[in-house]
């Protein structure tokens, strides 16, 4: 490791003034504000009664910068009617008039807000198969964001033409794969400085095979994932032509698999090599250690990953990574079923985990709620990484009467409280969102979509409109904001350095959650700081450098010092 000290390398993106710290009885925490700034995007899940299993899965959603010019567009994904697709010879079409949408930002300024466009239509945005995730990376470094699109069908590689408009270059980039497959991540596992992509697959179901399943009272529902067989994960190594080859084999991925559906990219024993954690429905999880030379191991069960305390394999949906008890290492936090807990593993330094849900207040909370998308983040800028989960059932509970969707749930807030125990505390109440409409949520994106200094929330649920939820709190306190110029930055480390309280740990990547993709860039609450700070940068490859007194309230854009 080389380590190199440099200066602030680039200034402002956006400055917001000081306010008043903290939620504030008067004023609304989270405002749902996509209506009014143009997401005019309904998705539809083509119930048909026939209880297809994609249906009640739902789809992810993106927040990305397709046109690199600093703020956040919005990718999302449409479903239909399982009973007309159209599969001549093989191939799978949606019906005429089925769009995925992109909706560009047209920001200008943070004072007057965002306001989206939809130009689908002029970028080029295709649909195959019914779209169930969305993963965005620079597969071919030239610049700018790619989409990887999964589905029950054929999964879609959509190439960045720099000009707004995409082209769908599946055909002759990916190797082909007919099962279903849900969340994915973009990656650099070998280090050879091209991104690969990874993605989870569920498991074999069909149209032709759709047995009849039955829940609560003697009704009709949809099957538990356990009828069906699980199916492997897949590794795509980036060949750097434009190609991608199966890799699942050579890295010994094949070896174990469930019905994935969520994935997260962390480096569990901070050995500096990015490594994967696999979210199953009703079977162990994975934790993919990556020896180093293009293999891996799945270490799951050994270091407490793949079942919970009681020794169980839980319904494991969504998963975020992040340093929630700042000890500088990775934990992580999947979410579950109805009936489970939303399962909370501590690393322990070493890559070994163990569940601590009950000890950090987080078992009640979940228990009562069916957890898909979520992220650790700073959502009140206080320094302390809370937690937002979107939820929504995929089995009929309760029936209310002449409802003929019964599966709407209240997405959930949960604010860490920091030092010394570093507990969580149900927030869903003061925060506003428990007044917004239940609804059947699955994908969130995260990112700070009208550059003023806080995480806004990006929510797609089975059918209905987007929601994006506007964070009118944490702006009002101290935050830095690090955006990096360099062509891999997936698992970039970095460290804030304050003038009060420990180093906050944070790392770069847009994955996690679940079947969705959030804002790369890093939005960081500092609470009540008043000082300049000092941002150390870890590169992936494991070049250090560290930048001195970076400014409050601002983006700052950083480069290496040593030109690559």
């Amino acid at each position: 490791m080389r380590l190199a000290t440099v200066g602030a390398v680039l200034g402002i993106v956006a400055s917001v003034g000081a306010g008043g710290c903290g939620p504030a009885g008067d004023r609304p925490w989270f405002v749902d504000v996509a209506a009014a700034q143009g997401l005019d995007f309904e998705r539809d899940a083509g119930a048909s009664g026939q209880f297809f299993l994609p249906e009640i899965m739902g789809a992810g959603c993106a927040l990305v910068d397709y046109d690199n010019d600093g703020d956040l567009d919005i990718a999302a994904l449409q479903g239909f009617d399982l009973t007309r697709i159209v599969q001549p010879s093989g191939s799978w079409t949606p019906p005429a008039g089925v769009r995925n949408r992109l909706y560009r930002n047209e920001l200008g300024d943070a004072s007057r807000g965002p306001r989206f466009v939809d130009v689908t239509a002029t970028a080029g945005l295709t649909a195959v198969g019914y779209p169930m995730g969305i993963a965005t990376g620079d597969y071919d470094a030239d610049g700018d964001v790619d989409l990887f699109v999964t589905s029950f069908g054929p999964n879609q590689l959509l190439r960045n033409e720099s000009d707004g408009t995409f082209t769908d270059v599946s055909a002759t980039a990916l190797p082909p794969d007919d099962r279903w497959s849900t969340s994915a991540v973009f990656l650099d596992y070998d280090r050879d400085g091209r991104l690969d992509i990874f993605y989870t697959n569920y498991v074999a179901f069909s149209l032709r095979d759709n047995p009849r399943c039955y829940g609560s009272g003697g009704v009709r529902d949809y099957c538990s994932p356990k009828v069906f067989a699980a199916v492997p994960d897949r590794l795509l190594h980036n060949e750097g032509d434009g190609r991608f080859t199966d890799a699942t084999e050579a890295a010994g991925l094949l070896v174990a698999y469930g019905s994935g559906l969520g994935v997260s990219v962390v480096d569990a024993n901070r050995d500096g090599l990015p490594d994967l954690v696999v979210a199953n429905d009703g079977n162990a999880n994975q934790l993919w250690m990556n020896r180093g030379d293009g293999t891996f191991v799945d270490r799951a069960l050994l270091a407490g990953v793949a079942l919970n305390a009681e020794g169980q394999a839980e319904a494991g949906m969504g998963i975020t990574a992040g340093d929630f008890d700042m000890d500088d290492d990775p934990d992580l936090l999947l979410t579950h079923l109805l009936g489970e807990t939303n399962t909370l593993l501590v690393n322990r330094g070493d890559g070994l985990f163990s569940d601590r849900t009950d000890e950090h207040r987080l078992g009640s909370v979940s228990r009562r709620l069916t957890g898909f998308g979520v992220h650790w983040a700073d959502l009140d800028g206080d320094g302390v990484l809370d937690l937002f989960i979107a939820n929504g059932a995929v089995k009929v509970g309760t029936r209310a009467a002449g409802d003929p969707f019964p599966y709407r749930q209240l997405d959930q807030l949960l604010l860490g409280t920091g030092p010394p125990d570093f507990g969580f505390r149900d927030a869903t109440i003061e925060s506003g969102l428990a007044e917004l409409p239940a609804r059947v949520s699955r994908g969130a994106a995260f990112g700070d979509v009208d550059n003023d200094g806080d995480i806004d929330i990006l929510v797609c649920s089975v059918s209905g409109a987007l929601r994006l939820l506007r964070n009118d709190v944490a702006e009002r306190r101290a935050w830095i904001g690090i955006s990096l110029t360099a062509g891999d930055t997936v698992g970039t480390v970095i460290r804030i350095h304050r003038k009060t309280g420990a180093a906050l740990r944070r790392v770069v990547g847009s994955g996690g959650s679940y079947a969705s993709a959030s804002d790369p860039r890093l939005t960081i609450g500092l609470g009540d700081e008043r000082q300049a700070v000092a941002v150390e940068v870890v590169w992936p490859d494991g070049y250090e450098q560290r930048f001195e007194s970076l400014g409050l309230r601002r983006y700052h854009e950083l480069s290496r010092s040593d030109g690559r």
